[in-house]
């Protein structure tokens, strides 16, 4: 599956997105978990400083 992805990431219109992986820590445990979402590259910069 993960082929599918990379290769839909290679056309054209897949550049226009990027992957962006966050270290979100959890109140329960305090441990980390990575929480990953697909944007717009011109909405990383609003993600990433957003506290979701």
């Amino acid at each position: 599956m993960a082929k599918k992805v990379v290769a839909t990431l290679k056309t054209a219109t897949g550049k226009d997105w990027a992957k962006v992986i966050r270290a979100v820590r959890s109140e329960k445990t305090g441990a980390y978990t990575f929480k990953e979402e697909m944007v717009p590259v011109d909405k990383v910069q609003e993600v990433l400083a957003s506290n979701k």
